[in-house]
């Protein structure tokens, strides 16, 4: 036994035409990549700006550049004696004890000297005899590579 029920409509003989239109699972992705090339843009642009920064006039050698994977503890001296840890000037006699409260990875962390190429010879051996009297010797001497004019 069957039954048919009739739909009351715009004729058709009972049958409804009707369109079935289901969800669209499509990711509309170009949103997603006009952010992505924006903030890859923004990186470029400001990645030179990060740069530890106290402007000094490094020496030139040919030196090949150590390999480093996380932000290392950087001293400045500038051509004028001042000593500097990252951006901060600091007195010669607090070094020690600011970096041995800085350090995450304790004697083992790595140390990058930066010298004024015009600073007094003396003052960077001072700071330099300093960081190893504070027990660290993991120490690298920061400068620029030469370039062939």
């Amino acid at each position: 036994m069957g039954a048919s029920v009739r739909h009351a409509g715009k004729g058709g003989g009972g049958r409804r035409r009707h369109r079935r239109s289901g969800l669209n699972a499509d990711i509309n992705v170009t949103p997603l990549v006009d952010v992505m090339l924006v903030l890859l843009i923004v990186f470029m642009v400001a990645a030179p700006l990060l740069s530890v920064g106290v402007p000094l006039e490094l020496p030139k050698t040919d030196a090949k550049a150590l390999p480093s994977q996380e932000e290392p503890i950087t001293i400045s001296v500038d051509k004028d004696g001042k000593v500097f840890i990252q951006e901060t000037e600091i007195a010669l006699d607090d070094l020690a004890p600011r970096l041995i409260a800085i350090s995450a990875n304790g004697y083992d962390e790595r140390i990058y000297l930066r010298g004024d190429e015009n600073s007094d010879y003396g003052a960077v051996i001072k700071v330099m005899a300093r960081v190893n009297a504070a027990g660290f010797s993991n120490l690298g001497l920061v400068t620029d590579p030469v370039s062939n004019k």
